[in-house]
């Protein structure tokens, strides 16, 4: 039912259907009018499909949003919410996850990962349901709107030193999903490249050619990077990558934790390589081997050289 009144100087519309309420202020009675009967159909139309459960919504994106990013981005996603709908149900419906809901997910996943992991996710599954608010139309909003989650953590500031590089090429008696793992630290530390880069990279002479997601199924122009001698040289060197980056992160960090190097990770290895690369080109130069387009980020996140570094080269 739709409610018009003088409100100040215009007209508030209110509708309340099925549940569902929403109003909303314009400058003439005929505008407020038009509103609420747009509304009411919208509502109408929710209604019809509001039994759309968490699971069939993940389908849905999975299918229609998911299927054009790169593999291995597509896999994480679906791995994510694999792990959300053990939180929320698969059976529950999308109108029935609200802001009190969202806020236990948010709590939950604070107790396990850190605030920068749950930000990572709250963006993946708050996308999900904007789209089902505009443009699947099965729900009237977005149940993250006044939801308070935390800031980043702070950047990362630790380098990898070379005593700690030598342990881990040197560590003995390694498997062979270990030494790949290796290989692709290797390089990382001599190209500033992520393991989904490495592992995908289409090598010609001293350029690493990346193919880009797709974005909206439109054909997307490859990223050409430049690499240092040393980084070419060892793409050449090392056999292909038999393993995806998903795999190679769980096994590198084992690891780590095998041979006693703790704080340290695999994507610590490209900011030890751009902070070492820094002082030997130019920022643009750089800005290009790591593909930022956010100067920025560069310097407050990759670039770690610390003060004391800096003066002593002064």
């Amino acid at each position: 039912m739709a409610y018009i009144r003088k409100y100040r100087d215009g007209w508030r519309a209110e509708v309340q259907r099925h549940g569902m309420r929403a109003s909303h202020y314009a400058a003439t009675k005929r505008e407020a009018q038009a509103w609420a009967l747009k509304k009411e159909g919208e509502f109408d139309g929710m209604k019809a499909s509001k039994g759309m459960t968490f699971a069939q919504a993940v389908a849905k994106y999975l299918g229609t949003v998911s299927r054009d990013k790169a593999e291995g981005a597509t896999a994480w996603e679906e791995r994510r919410f694999a792990e959300m709908a053990a939180f929320f149900g698969e059976e529950a419906r999308l109108s029935e996850i609200d802001s009190a809901r969202i806020g236990e997910w948010r709590d939950d996943r604070l107790r396990e990962v850190s605030a920068s992991t749950v930000l990572r996710l709250r963006n993946l599954l708050r996308n999900l349901f904007q789209i089902a608010v505009d443009e699947w139309k099965v729900i009237p909003a977005n149940p993250f709107v006044g939801v308070r989650f935390p800031e980043h953590n702070p950047p990362r500031s630790r380098v990898w030193t070379w005593q700690l590089i030598k342990r881990v090429l040197r560590a003995p008696g390694l498997t062979e999903r270990e030494a790949e793992s290796v290989r692709a630290f290797h390089i990382s530390l001599h190209t500033g490249m992520r393991q989904r880069e490495i592992v995908s990279a289409k090598v010609s002479g001293r350029v690493a050619v990346l193919q880009r997601d797709k974005g909206s199924g439109k054909a997307s122009a490859p990223v050409k990077v430049p690499l240092a001698r040393k980084g070419a040289k060892l793409f050449a060197q090392y056999p292909p990558f038999t393993m995806t980056a998903d795999h190679i992160s769980p096994i590198f960090s084992a690891l780590t934790d095998k041979l006693l190097i703790d704080g340290l990770t695999f994507h610590d290895a490209r900011a030890s390589a751009l902070t070492w690369l820094s002082r030997r080109y130019d920022v643009m130069t750089l800005a290009r081997i790591s593909r930022h387009k956010n100067l920025k980020i560069l310097m407050d996140t990759y670039y770690r050289e610390t003060a004391e570094q800096i003066a002593a080269r002064l």
